[in-house]
């Protein structure tokens, strides 16, 4: 098993783990924190593209509707992802 790409050097793969043992669990929840902001803007800025005239709100729903069940989104917003669209 390949922790990082084939085409990562080993050395380079060991001094990344050695930084990340290196972190406090602050440290290693705050870039948890980010990537997960980022995986949520790019996946907004893609519904964005398929739905232009969507509002801000209904873009949130959307990327709601990526991570949480129907039923939460139905029973929390009143959206229905397989009625609406993701």
């Amino acid at each position: 098993m390949h922790l990082f790409g084939r085409d990562t050097r080993p050395e380079a793969a060991r001094l990344l783990v050695e930084g990340y043992r290196r972190m406090s669990a602050a440290q290693k929840l705050a870039i948890v924190e980010d990537l997960s902001l980022a995986a949520k803007q790019l996946a907004a800025s893609r519904i964005r593209a398929q739905y232009p005239q969507a509002t801000e709100r209904e873009v949130s729903l959307r990327v709601a509707s990526l991570t949480l069940s129907r039923d939460v989104m139905i029973r929390a917003f009143g959206w229905d992802p397989d009625r609406e669209g993701r």
